[in-house]
């Protein structure tokens, strides 16, 4: 099977929502790692992850990337992107997000990487 690089990892993420595949996206963070739900709301470890990413799944959402980068140093990759959500909430009115993600993923004993701090609101946390 093929190391997941940074990249790989949100790309995988990213597919894993679009399916509405929580136990998928749930298993590309780290056991301890944190969200930023919505700027002012931060979420850590598996359950509050769950929690937190069956709001989006319930979305039935499209999430699309428009650009990104990533940098490496050592063990730890930024990975920096401008993204869209279209979806739609129980109502059943259209919800459409958007944001610049800046993420920290790390790389785990076997090679893989996994997402440590998932921060898709990028500078917007800044009050």
């Amino acid at each position: 099977m093929k190391t997941l690089s940074p990249l790989d990892a949100v790309t995988q993420f990213v597919n894993a929502m679009n399916k509405g595949d929580l136990e998928t996206a749930l298993g590309l963070y780290e056991p301890g790692a944190s969200l930023v739900a919505q700027p002012g709301v931060v979420v850590t470890g598996t359950l509050a992850l769950r929690e937190a990413l069956a709001g989006f799944v319930a979305l039935k959402p499209t999430m699309t990337s428009e650009a990104h980068q990533v940098v490496e140093a050592g063990d730890v990759a930024l990975y920096c992107s401008r993204w869209n959500l279209r979806g739609t909430d129980p109502a059943g009115n259209p919800v459409q997000m958007s944001g610049r993600s800046s993420d920290i993923l790390r790389r785990q004993p076997d090679g893989n990487w996994l997402i440590s701090l998932d921060n898709p609101w990028g500078t917007d946390i800044v009050a």
